[in-house]
């Protein structure tokens, strides 16, 4: 396989601690080791308190839920099982806020809103039939 799954659970000794991640403590999905790792080495700061790699995946993890969901409900609408990139650009479009987020960013394959602008419609008619249609219908 590709090596990437979670490594297989050992038995612990009796009294002996048990292993847990700083993910497990935390209660998270997203890797608070890793984010730990790269803010240490991306230079962001002098120092970096373990409390920042936490709130940091949380709040990464928060943001990837409501994008998948919004973009989950999306691909529903269309009848599809598969999230695509159109699914995402439509769900981030439409919420106000990830919309602010994401406003300097393009996404790939996305596309665009559809949007017909008001005075581009045609003009609705009242009573039936046009009034110069009735004019040259009379004479």
């Amino acid at each position: 396989m590709s090596g990437r799954g979670k490594k297989p659970t050992v038995v612990a000794k009796p009294g002996s601690a048990q292993k847990r991640s700083k993910s497990g403590r935390a209660g998270l999905q997203f890797p608070v080791g890793r984010v730990y790792r790269l803010l240490r080495l991306g230079n962001y700061a002098d120092r970096v308190g373990p409390g920042a790699a936490i709130y940091l995946a949380a709040v990464l993890e928060y943001l990837s839920a409501e994008v998948l969901e919004l973009a989950g409900n999306a691909a529903q609408e269309n009848k599809k099982t598969r999230i695509l990139p159109r699914h995402i650009q439509l769900a981030v479009r439409n919420d106000d806020e990830l919309n602010q987020l994401f406003s300097s960013v393009t996404i790939a394959q996305g596309g665009v809103i559809p949007n017909i602008l008001p005075h581009l419609l045609p003009k609705k008619t009242t009573g039936g039939a046009a009034p110069s249609q009735q004019q040259h219908g009379s004479q």
